[in-house]
């Protein structure tokens, strides 16, 4: 059975907010939400709901232009006895006007949450942080350096044996950022935490892990043959196993 165009339109319409429905639920039940879950660091607090925003406003434009495509697809299509060619019309100005101004809004209003968040995120407060990690990229893995424990307390990876960056829960952590070589990234994607190793230039970072686990890590720029080797693994403890585990590097060293 053949549908009317305004049919046609209602059931587009009935099916993208299904969809749109369908993103906002998934991974409901472990409390993952737009592909993040909410608190697990301090930057999360700040960054989830960035991301939940820039998701939903681009669900929005994308079922806004949708319905522009799909509206003339099927309202204006061609009929028997239609000439061959529609009126042509040069140009819209307000239309132009339109898409010209309403992308610049969207695109500001995008930029400035986007910067007041990263202010916030990048924010350094000394009084608060109770542990320094020194984290230094290396073709092709890891070395972290935990200065609570001195200078014989570091964890080098290689690529056949990645290392273990080792956090304190509900404890804020300041990162001093490395490189030895080329540009690396320091990637916690369930954190939603990236930073850039730079050779010759010192990053840095702080937050607190909130939660217990494991979770993964990364670097994330192509940084040479074996880039997708550098890998590591976050493993969030209780403050005294934190204690217990620096002492061990000690150690051990």
């Amino acid at each position: 059975m053949r549908l009317s165009p305004q049919k046609a339109v209602k059931r587009s319409l009935l099916g993208a907010s299904l969809a749109l429905s369908a993103l906002a639920l998934t991974g409901c039940e472990n409390g993952s939400v737009y592909g993040y879950e909410k608190d697990l660091s301090s930057v999360n607090e700040v960054s989830w709901h960035l991301w939940r925003g820039a998701w939903l406003a681009a669900a929005v434009v994308g079922i806004f232009t949708a319905v522009l495509i799909l509206w003339p697809v099927l309202r204006h299509r061609r009929k028997e006895g239609d000439p061959q060619y529609p009126k042509q019309t040069q140009y819209n100005v307000p239309v132009e006007v339109a898409y010209t101004i309403i992308p610049f809004i969207i695109v500001a209003v995008l930029f400035y949450f986007t910067a007041r968040d990263e202010a916030t995120i990048i924010a350094k407060e000394p009084s608060k942080v109770m542990h320094t990690i020194d984290v230094t990229g290396i073709q092709w893995s890891w070395q972290f350096g935990h200065q609570d424990g001195g200078p014989s307390a570091v964890v080098t990876g290689t690529p056949a044996q990645p290392p273990t960056l080792v956090l304190p829960q509900g404890e804020r952590v300041k990162f001093n950022i490395y490189s030895n070589d080329v540009v690396h990234g320091f990637w916690i994607p369930a954190f939603m935490i990236q930073i850039q190793n730079l050779p010759g230039v010192t990053n840095h970072i702080e937050f607190t892990a909130n939660k217990l686990g494991e979770y993964p890590g990364r670097c994330n720029i192509l940084c040479g043959r074996n880039h997708s080797q550098m890998v590591f693994k976050v493993k969030v403890v209780t403050p005294a196993e934190y204690d217990t585990y620096v002492e061990t590097l000690k150690a051990g060293a």
